[in-house]
């Protein structure tokens, strides 16, 4: 079965399912609305789900020479201290990969590599769907109208299209949280591929990449909307005392290269992924939080999973039952799980029981800290043509 397809949002999510359509042989066109698709976001980490999708999209390889592993590092407390260790090597042994890092902005210009540059459209909004009969719907957007068998909404966590298609569903909803991020300007002196450390209602991370540099990250909580005149400098001030080598990293940070935003997430689970011929995918679907790092690898995994239903089914709105039977239970599932690791982790702000995880994390076996990665990264991926 082939068809055309329109891709509403040119993410990694949308970019990954443009890929999966084109693998087996429909016509694609991506609508981005920003003006120029450029490199740019922080660190990404992906475990072994989302490289096993992107080898089903033909891209894994391209990735893995570009990112970093991760086979070092775990959780620490501000003072240093080690709550748990990562243990890389048993995730590579179990899985066939180790969890890799890598820039969000490689990543994505990897995956617009796949493309031809004639089916990406910039520059160009689209705000609604409409029906042209059972089998064909239209695209309306500043420049023009399209016409295709099948939409993909992968307009992020504030989609419009998902609030067209649920108009009931009460959308995404501030987690509490707040984070900001930047990649150091050049490379820094890590002794891990990657950490977390956990405070008080406070987390700080780096994720090291194939080219010395690293991206670090400050999960804070906090009320919506809340900003600095000066972002770097507040975080200097708001990490002075916390180990090495978090003053190296941000000592390493240009002040424009911090990003910040509010974290979001879909609290109230979508009744359907689908609704007619359009399917919502990633951020869209099951805006979560960034606890597990797995948002990316589930807009992956619903990339490959779309572009199998649709390769394999007989009819689209049989593909579409399909990926809905398929992705709605297992991302809502790690939705759920990312929610409570934040609650349990960064959001955590009562002495005692920040005392009482810390001591459960340090007693706890190393096997354990493998368990609860395996639990949401041990996915096998569909194959694509």
């Amino acid at each position: 079965m082939g068809g055309s397809a329109v891709v509403v949002g040119g993410g990694v999510g949308g970019l990954a399912a443009a890929i999966g359509l084109r693998r087996i042989g429909w016509e694609v066109t991506v609508v981005e609305r920003a003006p120029v698709l450029a490199d740019m976001g922080a660190g990404i980490s992906l475990h072994a789900n989302g490289i096993r999708a992107l080898d089903a999209l033909g891209v894994g390889e391209a990735v893995r020479a570009a990112a970093r592993p991760q086979y070092t590092g775990g959780t620490r407390v501000p003072g240093g201290g080690w709550l748990a260790r990562m243990d890389g090597t048993a995730l590579e042994r179990e899985l066939g990969t180790p969890i890799v890092g890598v820039p969000r902005a490689v990543l994505h210009r990897l995956l617009r590599a796949a493309l031809p540059s004639e089916c990406l459209v910039v520059g160009a909004e689209v705000a609604s769907v409409d029906r042209i009969d059972p089998s064909r719907v239209r695209i309306p957007f500043a420049d023009g109208v399209l016409e295709a068998d099948l939409v993909v909404a992968a307009d992020g966590v504030g989609s419009r299209l998902r609030a067209q298609l649920f108009p009931r569903h009460p959308g995404p909803a501030y987690s509490g949280s707040t984070v900001l991020r930047a990649i150091t300007e050049n490379p820094v002196e890590l002794d891990t591929d990657f950490e977390l450390t956990w405070g008080r209602g406070a987390e700080f991370g780096h994720i090291a990449f194939a080219d010395g540099r690293a991206e670090w990250h400050a999960v804070l909580n906090s009320p919506p909307g809340v900003r600095y005149g000066d972002a770097l400098a507040a975080m200097r001030r708001r990490f002075r005392d916390w180990h090495d080598p978090i003053p190296a990293l941000l000592d390493a940070t240009q002040p424009d290269a911090v990003l910040h935003h509010d974290i979001h997430e879909l609290t109230t689970p979508l009744p359907a992924f689908t609704a007619g011929r359009i399917a919502l995918l990633g951020d869209a679907a099951h805006a979560m939080t960034p606890n597990l790092g797995q948002g990316a690898c589930q807009a992956l995994e619903d990339a490959a999973v779309l572009a199998a239903a649709l390769a394999t089914e007989p009819t689209v709105a049989a593909a579409l039952a399909r990926y809905d039977a398929e992705r709605r239970p297992r991302s809502q599932s790690v939705a759920r799980a990312a929610r409570q690791a934040g609650r349990m982790g960064q959001q955590l702000t009562h002495p005692l029981a920040v005392a009482v995880r810390n001591t459960a994390l340090r007693l706890a076996p190393s096997r354990v800290t493998v368990r609860t990665v395996l639990r949401h990264a041990d996915w096998t991926s569909p194959v694509l043509g």
